[in-house]
Order: structure tokens, then sequence, then C-alpha cells
């Protein structure tokens, strides 16, 4: 049997790399995939390249609640229940000193990256039974502190109470809740955050910068933040909730 035979599994951010990877291990894996993207466009090219009966997906702004009920009902309406919500939407927002930091881009970021969390979570556990996984995708970010990057670091740091706090109020129910926290990446959103941390560094080359603060040398490959989504959100991991999985390379070690 695959390891999430017949699992209904919603992935938000599921047209961008990370997600689009880890729809394609679930299904490879036996799963039901909900792709939930803020373009429609992008959901199109994502369903077509993984081109399997078992893919709806579903237009949404996540930091909406009307949105976020709309991608909930819809995999409900689809396949009767929720066993995964993947919580993998992101913005980044800009990079710079705190006397001029926009504070709209404060308030863009964390809309998506918390209060998406927040409302996926409050919409989708209703429809969640025991064995059910909810996976908070935070970043290494969240785990210290950056100049500049204010917007981003708050709200990773933000995700992990809030992944706590819903931990501890569904375990009763046999539901996990637990949060994912990659470090470098090698896709188009890190190297856009790396571009314009470049300048804070005389204009060196943050790409080659963060290679070197890596024990292992290297960014991430998304299909390697799949595998530690797919722990999470199987039985492998049913004795785990509460926790912080990180996966870095060793940046954080």
């Amino acid at each position: 049997m695959a390891i999430l035979d017949d699992r209904v599994c919603i992935i938000t951010g599921g047209a961008g790399s990370i997600g689009l990877a880890t729809a394609r291990l679930f299904l490879s894996e036996g799963a039901k995939v909900v792709l939930v993207d803020l373009h429609e466009d992008a959901l199109a090219s994502a369903a077509a390249e993984l081109a399997s009966a078992n893919v709806i997906t579903q237009a949404a702004d996540v930091g909406d609640a009307a949105q976020t009920r709309a991608y909930v009902d819809a995999a409900v309406a689809k396949w009767g229940r929720i066993d995964v919500l993947f919580c993998n939407a992101g913005n980044s927002g800009p990079i710079g000193g705190i006397e001029d930091y926009p504070e709209d881009a404060m308030d863009a970021v964390y809309r998506v990256h918390v209060r998406g969390s927040f409302l996926g979570a409050k919409h989708a556990l209703p429809h969640m039974d025991k064995g059910g996984s909810i996976i908070v995708m935070s970043s290494v970010a969240g785990l210290g502190g950056s100049p500049g990057v204010y917007a981003y670091c708050t709200a990773k740091h933000a995700q992990i109470g809030l992944m706590r706090s819903l931990a501890k109020e569904v375990a009763g129910r046999g539901i996990r809740v637990n949060s994912l926290h990659p470090g470098p990446i090698d896709n188009s959103f890190q190297t856009a955050i790396e571009d314009a941390f470049s300048p804070l560094i005389g204009g060196g080359d943050a790409t080659a910068m963060l290679n070197s603060m890596i024990p292992m040398g290297r960014h991430g490959q998304p299909a390697e933040i799949a595998q530690s989504a797919l722990f999470l959100a199987s039985s492998m991991s049913a004795f785990t909730t509460g926790s912080i999985l990180v996966a870095d390379g060793g940046f954080t070690a």
C-alpha cells in the first residue's frame, strides 16, 4: 500500500516549486491532491504538468476567509473529507532598514503566512479526523533573526506559535500539527530574496555566501523538502506533533 493511499491533501502555494514537488510526490504515494494558488494560469500549468485525475485546483487568496472556505469546500465536495493540510503559500516582502521599512509590506507578508495558515486550519479542521495532519511551512528564518528581513522573519516566527497552540488543541482528536523549516532552496523564490539581500553585503554574491555557510555546501532542492513534507503528512510521523522539522543542510546546526 502507498504511504498516502486515498488520503485527501490540500497544498496551498501549490503551483510553486515546493508545492508542485510535494504534489508530485504525494500523488506517487496514492494521495488525492487539491492544489491552491493565487493565480489560475499557474494552477492550470501545474495541473497539466501533473496530469492526474487525482488533482483538482482552486484559485484562492489564502488570507481571505471566504476564499479559504471555498478551497476547503472544493476538497470536501470532491472527496468528502480532508486528511492533510499543507500551508505552504508564501511571499517574501522587502529587505531594508527598520526606519524606512514599509508598513504595508509587513501586513501583506503576515497576512499570507500567519493569517493564511490560521484560516486554513480554522476551516479545514472541522473536516479532519484521527490521523489527520497539518503542516505549516515556516523557514529557518523562523528560528533566528536577520537584519532587514523584518516581515518574513517575524511572520515565520509567528507561525511557530500558531503551530504549537494548534497542536495542543487538536492532539486529543488524534490530529498532528507540525512546522517545516527549510534552509535556502534552489528556486526562484529564494533567488529573489538573495538578489535583494546582496546589496546589504556590499554587492557580494549572497548565494555563494549562503552556500559557504551551509555545511552540506549547497542549497536544497524542492524535491528534498517534499520528502520532509511526506514524513509529516504520513503515519511515519504518527507520534510527532508540536514539533519543528528543520531541513537546511546543517545551516542552523
